[in-house]
């Protein structure tokens, strides 16, 4: 899915985020006991290209993946460069302060834990 946005001209040929059509990358959501485990596909972005901020409730995962420089002539290209985007409202019964993340060919994991007061405890029974 592609968001389209208004372009401008721009005298450098350089293109700002507002401008760019972004790809809605692929997400795999998986629930444990203690939180959420999130797979995030951008192929061919990495660590420099990855940016993902936190604002509020509200979660926002931007990849860019540029092409590739060659010291060659290229007779063929399919890839192209991407830009991806998705957003999420996050549940607040997340900490948000332990989030983490870990990019790995391709696919950014971000591990977000439950708040322990919404974590299934034992209720020890007494005399």
């Amino acid at each position: 899915m592609k968001a389209a946005v208004q372009k401008d001209a721009r005298p450098s040929g350089e293109v700002t985020a507002q401008q760019r059509n972004f790809i809605a990358p692929e997400v795999n959501i998986v629930e444990n006991r203690d939180g959420y485990v999130w797979q995030v596909e951008m192929p061919g972005v990495n660590k420099r290209g990855l940016e993902i901020t936190l604002e509020g409730n509200k979660l926002t995962i931007v990849g860019h993946r540029e092409d590739e420089t060659l010291d060659a002539e290229v007779l063929l290209r399919e890839s192209r460069q991407a830009d991806y985007r998705r957003a999420f409202e996050l549940d607040p019964a997340i900490d948000a302060t332990k989030i983490s993340a870990r990019m790995e060919q391709g696919v950014l994991t971000l591990h977000l834990p439950k708040a322990e007061r919404v974590k299934p405890r034992k209720i020890t029974v007494t005399d």
